[in-house]
């Protein structure tokens, strides 16, 4: 007959327990127990190791049915040995001690690392940004080594597992109370070394070259508007995704026109006649000149409305439209002729509302 103690004795739980109770009974003794907690205490590590093995076997459904069944006998038959360190039970539970002291599972080697994001600055110009256009860049990006494929080993040779950590790409120990993870040092925490290195990228499994993107710029966008390119980054680490390129538009103001928001804004001048007696004049748009009516009367600094004829709204066939700010010219020299006939409108005005008013160009010419 076995001298061991039951094992849901040692972990203090009922025989219908569920995994996540007989984890927690575990953690709390481990905690309780554990060398750093307990230094030079041959009872605490008697209950260390007797409490991981009760939790290597209830916590495997397999061991845990033939246990129920047959007890320790059960196990033995099997070859089950339990625990010869502590050791063995922090590289088999790490997960469990990762919980308490801040160190993660035992990794079989480097993750997988998504690439950088890279960065363009692109100027463009003013009616390009309005009307669309597409750029052909050519720039240095890091690629995948063709040469060795990646991995950064010579042609016929492969990369090795590192024998220091095991390929953990971590190596462990102990601080007073505490067991924390450190990168190993001799393969820099990849997990791999690489004996002969591939002689084109030297081992980094990446090489530089200018790479052609053509970059497509929606019609309507904006100064600092960012165009997102997936996967034009950083080729990834370890299988890891590249990362995306994101070209930052930069817009160079136009003579013409200025922008508020979708909308577009010019300048137009015209005689005081033409605002006196109204017109139809022509007025520059992204495309050709279009006819505008100047109404009866229209005031300088007036601002005329012509929809549609703005900035389309990227991704949408709606687009804003064209404010035309209008400016009254005022002529600075003028005829005999001119100056009697301004005088009879003048005449005509004060009679009509029956005030003496000071001559339009009296007033502009200090007369």
């Amino acid at each position: 007959m076995s001298d061991k103690r039951d094992y849901y004795e040692i972990l203090g739980v009922s025989r219908q327990a569920d995994d996540e109770e007989i984890k927690k009974a575990y953690r709390k003794l481990a905690f309780k127990y554990h060398p750093d907690r307990n230094p030079d205490d041959p009872h605490a590590e008697t209950m260390f190791k007797e409490a991981a093995e009760a939790y290597e076997v209830l916590r495997d459904p397999d061991k845990r049915r033939r246990y129920d069944h047959l007890g320790h006998a059960g196990l033995n038959n099997n070859g089950f040995e339990g625990f010869n360190s502590t050791e063995d039970i922090f590289s088999s539970f790490s997960d469990i001690f990762g919980e308490f002291f801040g160190f993660g599972t035992r990794q079989s080697g480097p993750r997988p690392r998504s690439g950088a994001d890279l960065r363009y600055n692109l100027n463009i110009s003013f009616r390009d940004a309005a009307k669309g256009t597409e750029v052909d860049l050519e720039l240095p990006k890091k690629t995948i080594c063709e040469r060795c494929s990646g991995d950064g080993s010579e042609p016929g040779y492969s990369v090795e597992t590192c024998a220091h950590c095991q390929g953990a790409g971590q190596v462990y120990r102990s601080q007073g109370f505490f067991r924390v993870s450190m990168p190993c040092s001799v393969c820099r925490g990849q997990g791999t070394i690489i004996p002969h290195p591939c002689a084109e990228c030297r081992g980094r499994g990446v090489v530089t070259v200018n790479k052609k993107i053509k970059v497509r710029i929606p019609a309507g966008v904006d100064n600092g508007s960012r165009l997102r390119l997936r996967a034009e980054g950083e080729p990834g680490e370890h299988g890891g995704p590249p990362g995306d390129l994101y070209v930052v538009l930069y817009v160079d103001e136009d003579k013409i026109f200025k922008r508020q928001g979708q909308d577009l804004i010019t300048n137009v001048e015209i005689s005081f006649v033409q605002a006196a007696l109204g017109a139809k004049i022509e007025v520059p748009t992204l495309d050709e000149p279009v006819p505008m009516e100047i109404p009866k009367g229209t005031q300088s600094g007036k601002v005329l409305q012509l929809k549609g004829l703005g900035l389309p709204h990227p991704g949408s066939h709606h687009k804003g439209d064209l404010l035309v700010q209008v400016h009254v010219q005022t002529p600075t020299r003028i005829s005999k002729k001119q100056a009697e006939l301004l005088r009879e409108f003048e005449r005509l005005e004060n009679q009509k509302t029956g005030q003496k008013v000071k001559s339009f160009f009296k007033k502009v010419m200090g007369e």
